[in-house]
């Protein structure tokens, strides 16, 4: 029989502890609203929440159609499995973390919803007060899930699954929550100090493409990348349909955030699908200024990159103003890609270009752009008049990238020490999805198989002797 070590053994007692500690948490009666809610708001809200869980798949499909074809499948379960771990997180602990009662502004008492006590019953948030507590918590869920998902797409094709795992924890509870109620929290430092941030530019798409560039500068560089060996996309079909799942996701996530049936969830709407739009030809048309010819990855990261812009300000700006966000970002976060095409930065996928850089611009140009008659609770930004919280936005984007980024760092760090990150030389060259996973894209023989491993050891023996 197989010995197993207590590093592998760990995850399930932990899952298996949580589990029976349920056990001992009394049910609640459902808050009945005392006819506050809305049922159309409830509609809505739900619906949102399901198209930003959408996204998750989304990003996996969308991350898996780039890499190499022997790592599709460890690509992009490492982007799903954040539905599991995170969604258990969620009620335990981080959810309290982001939303109880603040401790300083800083954090939340994580005893205030524990296992998600009193929010069944909870009276609803003061933010969102014709829906269930439990659907504004749900709703946030799917944000929290599909964040540390972002970061794979950095580290891709070199790190180990379960090391990866063990990130997705640490991040959700020492980066994400912190971050959520910082923003998001009306006690929350950030939000006190009047930085606006309407579905996370700077929650998830800044603190991840932080978290992506502390991974890089752990892991290291993949051996094609250090050889500069060229490697195709798996599958761009894959990146297709990817693009197509996020963007529409990404009307939850944006007009969603509205938290109402509402005419503020229109304008939201509207903004996210035109800086998509813009940015994705913005992307394309660049190129082909340059003299490439037009591609369907460049439109497809081009369009994601205006998602990501137009979040922090998707509630806050007008309209008309959102292709100005989207082209702008766009060609900013194309050139920064060609700098990193460059460097010894081996990011994978691109994701501190496109998400990281995106959500900086996203939010100055929120800063910028927002005008308090597209939402009253909103602000005027610098093109109006309001240099003061043009001013907020700036400070709030440097506090989170420097925060982001050192916390992921010592995560990976952290990480690195307690279950090595780097796969092996022979798995890297072989493949992680069957390394990782003994599964496969695309079915070989036995006799296949073991021909592909022998030429991967004849290749890295003839490296050593060079």
């Amino acid at each position: 029989m197989k010995t197993i070590s207590i590093r592998q053994a760990a995850p399930f007692l932990l899952l298996v502890i949580i589990a029976g500690a349920s056990l001992f948490i009394s049910p609640e009666t459902m808050f009945d609203g005392n006819g506050q809610y809305n049922s159309s708001d409830i509609a809505w809200v739900l619906i949102s929440a399901a198209l930003v869980f959408l996204m998750t798949p989304g990003l996996a499909f969308f991350y898996g159609g780039m890499v190499n074809s022997k790592n599709v499948i460890s690509t992009m379960i490492k982007s799903i499995v954040s539905a599991g771990v995170v969604s258990v997180l969620w009620i335990v602990v981080v959810f309290s973390l982001c939303f109880g009662e603040s401790i300083g502004g800083i954090i939340g008492n994580p005893g205030t919803y524990f296992f998600f006590q009193h929010v069944v019953s909870g009276q609803p948030w003061a933010g969102a007060p014709t829906i269930p507590f439990a659907e504004f918590a749900v709703f946030h869920l799917m944000f929290a899930i599909i964040t540390p998902g972002i970061v794979v797409g950095a580290v891709a094709e070199r790190i180990k699954f379960t090391s990866y795992t063990l990130f997705i924890v640490l991040f959700s509870l020492f980066v994400y929550a912190p971050l959520a109620h910082w923003s998001w929290h009306p006690d929350g430092f950030l939000a006190k100090l009047g930085v606006l941030d309407f579905a996370g530019g700077t929650v998830v798409h800044i603190s991840a493409g932080c978290a992506a560039l502390a991974g890089v500068l752990v892991l290291k560089r993949r051996r094609s990348h250090l050889f500069h060996i060229k490697t195709r996309p798996a599958n761009i079909t894959y990146v297709l349909i990817g693009t197509g799942l996020l963007w529409f996701g990404w009307f939850g996530f944006n007009a969603g955030s509205a938290l109402a049936a509402s005419g503020l969830a229109v304008s939201a709407f509207a903004t996210t699908n035109t800086a998509a739009g813009a940015a994705g030809l913005a992307w394309m048309f660049f190129d082909a200024l340059r003299g490439k010819k037009p591609s369907v990855l460049g439109f497809c990261i081009g369009a994601v990159v205006g998602l990501v812009a137009i979040t922090p300000g998707a509630g806050f700006v007008a309209i008309p103003q959102s292709i100005f966000i989207g082209v702008v970002a766009a060609v900013i976060s194309n050139l920064a890609v060609e700098w990193k095409s460059k460097s010894s930065l081996d990011d994978t996928l691109d994701v501190i270009p496109c998400h990281g850089i995106g959500g900086v611009v996203g939010m100055i140009l929120t800063g910028i752009f927002a005008n308090s008659a597209v939402n009253g609770v909103g602000a005027d930004g610098l093109f109006y008049g309001g240099s003061a919280f043009f001013l907020a936005q700036l400070i709030g984007v440097v506090v989170v990238v420097a925060y982001s980024f050192t916390v992921s760092y010592g995560i990976f760090k952290l990480v690195d020490y307690i279950d090595p990150l780097r796969v092996s030389e022979e798995e890297e060259e072989q493949g992680l999805d069957i390394t990782q996973h003994d599964e496969e894209l695309y079915s070989y023989s036995e006799i296949d198989r073991i021909v592909i491993e022998q030429k991967v050891k004849l290749k890295l023996d003839k490296e050593k002797i060079a």
